[in-house]
């Protein structure tokens, strides 16, 4: 796992979900969908309890500060790409 690493929750209220991991700690990960969890509640999971993705989403903002709208923007671009190649919509209800 890495930062900016986008991933899906495989257990709990949010099944499904796809989140970016912004923070990790030890066995925890902080993640963020912009949406229900923002970067300043973010959602503290296992590791276990997550599905990773080969995606690493681009956290670089040009010097201003990370906001909720560009996890928003990575999370729906990686979800359009996956639909565009074949993949399952896994989270369409969440956009």
């Amino acid at each position: 796992m890495q930062t900016g690493q986008i991933v899906f929750a495989k257990s709990g209220r949010d099944k499904g979900k796809a989140f970016i991991v912004i923070n990790i700690h030890e066995d925890y990960l902080y993640l963020a969908d912009g949406k229900l969890r923002t970067l300043d509640k973010p959602k503290k999971k296992k590791q276990m309890h997550v599905q990773p993705t080969n995606y690493v989403a681009k956290l670089e903002t040009d010097g201003r500060a990370l906001q909720d709208a560009d996890i928003r923007k990575q999370l729906k671009a990686f979800i359009t790409r996956s639909i565009g190649e074949g993949g399952r919509p896994h989270c369409q209800k969440m956009m």
